[in-house]
């Protein structure tokens, strides 16, 4: 009888508890959604982002028992500190916007020209500013420590999180979860990446190829760039198909080819440019070990010269198994299990995937309904989307923290 009572108590205070969390989280709603309108009327590019900064540091010191860092310029992290010792965790939001004119037709939209928040990021910023206000309010129940991490500069390489990370202040930091919106999927809706390679790197190459230039009715007295360069682009396409194991994600896509003003003129030179993405580091290598080798052999070949920038991006994310499957059991827990799923590995690139070298990470998405892709200048994330993100967010914190 008294296993029965105690198991039955217990069942009751952990429905109480989330009835709890449910209520504090739709507390904020109003404010997730005020917090994303004004960010989303002044966006920010990438380290620059003074008033966005400023912002956020404001509204999480608002909050009472936050305490606020600066681990860069532009970037913020605030510290909740439990009343009970415990673990500690930390969960980060990018804050930079893109330079792309919108053409949402949103009442709120970008006040500044030829700058929007065309990736999502406002909605990052606003859901974790949700989370620190929640967790804020639950202060005396919390076992252990929470990072608000608010970055800097994702979009633009070499990213803000080498900054953050550099800076010294997650140090003690015992995981960092992080998360994206992504269009086309349910609003609300938590798509839980897989462990291991959850996104692709992001390398490319910046190719002149110096010829030598003659009337295109005497071809043998030049060397032509663009024969060159065409022979080049090419061979680069047996890379994937034929030195990459069969089935492990890899591409090769050169976007840049210009040389040459004239039909009748064979130029000096002819500048390329790609875009490498790999899942895995030995795969990385590999590619920049056959890049070098096309272009270096085939140059040579035709008696042309030749100047290469070969540069490495973000690495791929690499999520932690352990707690991937607590994030998915925590999201679940949260906005339902209908609407949590499994998602497939992203082919874009993260700077999110350098915090692995602080400590254990876990990236997950959130749908953000229909609409043209991230990046588009149409790109337009539902605000209904808000409420679930922060709602798993505090969640997967609180579980982290409680050791589930």
């Amino acid at each position: 009888m008294k296993k029965s009572y105690w198991s039955v108590a217990l069942f009751c205070c952990c429905l109480s508890a989330a009835g709890a969390q449910q209520t504090d989280v739709q507390s904020v709603a109003g404010n997730v959604v005020e917090w994303r309108h004004h960010l989303h009327e002044n966006p920010e590019l990438s380290f620059k982002e003074y008033n966005t900064g400023r912002y956020v540091a404001d509204m999480l010191r608002s909050f009472g028992n936050i305490e606020v860092v600066r681990p860069a310029e532009t970037s913020v992290i605030g510290i909740l500190r439990g009343a009970k010792p415990g673990r500690t965790v930390g969960f980060r939001a990018d804050m930079d916007a893109l330079p792309v004119q919108e053409e949402t037709g949103f009442s709120f939209a970008s006040k500044t020209p030829g700058v929007s928040h065309a990736c999502g990021h406002d909605m990052h910023t606003a859901m974790l500013l949700g989370t620190a206000k929640v967790l804020s309010g639950m202060q005396e129940e919390l076992q252990g420590t929470v990072y608000f991490i608010f970055q800097h500069a994702e979009e633009k390489s070499p990213g803000g999180a080498l900054q953050i990370i550099k800076s010294g202040k997650l140090k003690g930091v015992d995981a960092i979860f992080g998360a994206h919106v992504i269009p086309n999927m349910p609003a609300g809706s938590i798509g839980m990446l897989p462990a291991g390679a959850a996104s692709s790197s992001s390398d490319g190459f910046f190719l002149t190829i110096q010829g030598k230039g003659s009337h295109g009715s005497m071809p043998q007295m030049g060397v032509d760039p663009i024969v060159t360069g065409s022979e080049i682009v090419m061979m680069l396409q047996t890379v994937v198909s034929r030195n990459v194991t069969p089935g492990e994600m890899a591409v090769v896509s050169v976007g840049k080819f210009q040389s040459g003003d004239a039909p009748n003129v064979i130029p000096g030179k002819a500048e390329l440019a790609a875009s490498i993405r790999t899942v895995t580091p030995e795969t990385r290598k590999l590619m920049e070990e056959r890049v070098r080798s096309i272009i270096g052999h085939v140059c040579e070949a035709n008696g042309a010269a030749y100047k290469l920038d070969y540069v490495l991006g973000y690495p791929a994310i690499q999520n932690d198994a352990a707690l991937r499957e607590l994030a998915k059991k925590a999201a679940m827990e949260a906005v339902g299990a209908k609407n949590v799923f499994d998602a497939p590995r992203l082919s874009a690139s993260e700077d999110f995937s350098y915090y692995a070298q602080v400590a254990p990470t876990y990236f997950m998405i959130v749908g953000s309904g229909d609409g043209p892709p991230n990046h588009n200048p149409g790109f337009r994330a539902d605000d209904s989307a808000l409420l679930n993100g922060v709602k798993a967010e505090v969640r997967i914190i609180l579980d982290y923290l409680n050791g589930k």
